[in-house]
């Protein structure tokens, strides 16, 4: 997951990059590096360094990685004749590489040639059935085409293989979400804080899960994980806050007579509505 601190220094280069002030390299190696899809301005400056000979052969063996980066953002702004353009040479370069059969399989997709590139997935899997990259393209795909439930099940066989995959979990909490599976995507959220305990993203995300499962026991779960959050982004999320008063609120209406509780619940519903006050004046 990409921090804050990274995330400015890419806008910083990005702002510099449009602006004329240097850095196109500096600035694909960075996107490269994070995993980022800044595809537009890839595709622009990849083929502002492609294009000249002298900028193209100073690179040395990243010449290549860079023709692989451009046909992949190529890809995703369907400029398709330029991805081809970069694939063909690549496989002039490398013929027979399992790597530029990947991306032959993803130009198929991104041609809207589904079946084709089903079956040049599938055959790359056959050859190497631990192939990340293949396999979350076939979930992809899936979901591309609006089958949902395929994407879910491309999915979890894809964790069954690669349990530490932190950006398929998330995915797969989003689509569960977005079908009302609550419980299933409440289950993705744990698995991501267990991996990783200080993200507060995850935190609150399943907060939200929880809170929406609703019932005394997920009310009060729900209320220390919008607590964590609060934790660990300093008290400056306005959305645990928020969710800490709903679900005090909510938890009051189910435990009246219980006066500890009560009394703590309502001191933290204080707490949280003061900060929240702070925060919108």
């Amino acid at each position: 997951m990409v921090t804050r601190t990274e995330e400015e220094e890419v806008n910083r280069l990005e702002n510099q990059v449009e602006n004329g002030g240097g850095g196109v390299w500096e600035y694909l190696c960075l996107v490269h590096k994070l995993k980022l899809r800044r595809s537009d301005m890839v595709l622009k400056h990849g083929l502002s360094i492609l294009n000249d000979s002298k900028k193209r052969s100073a690179l040395g063996p990243e010449e290549w990685t860079l023709y692989e980066q451009v046909a992949v953002a190529a890809m995703d702004c369907q400029s398709i004749d330029v991805a081809k353009d970069c694939i063909k040479v690549l496989q002039r370069k490398f013929p027979g590489s399992k790597r530029v059969g990947r991306l032959e399989a993803m130009l198929l997709e991104a041609r809207g040639l589904w079946s084709e590139a089903e079956n040049a997935y599938s055959s790359l899997l056959e050859e190497n059935p631990f192939d990340q990259v293949v396999h979350k393209r076939r979930a992809a795909m899936a979901k591309a085409q609006g089958n949902i439930s395929a994407a879910i099940d491309w999915l979890n066989k894809y964790l069954d293989l690669f349990m530490a995959d932190h950006e398929a979990w998330r995915e797969l909490a989003e689509i569960y979400v977005s079908l009302q599976m609550y419980k299933q995507a409440a289950f993705c959220y744990e698995e991501l804080i267990l991996s990783q305990p200080t993200v507060p993203l995850y935190h609150l995300a399943y907060a939200d899960v929880i809170y929406t499962l609703g019932g005394l026991e997920n009310l009060q779960t729900a209320k220390k994980y919008y607590a964590s959050t609060i934790d660990l982004t300093g008290g400056k999320s306005t959305r645990a806050l928020f969710g800490i008063c709903l679900c005090t609120s909510a938890i009051g209406q189910l435990t009246k007579g219980r006066s500890k509780e009560d009394k703590e619940s309502s001191e933290l519903q204080s707490l949280s509505a003061m900060a929240l006050e702070i925060d919108f004046n």
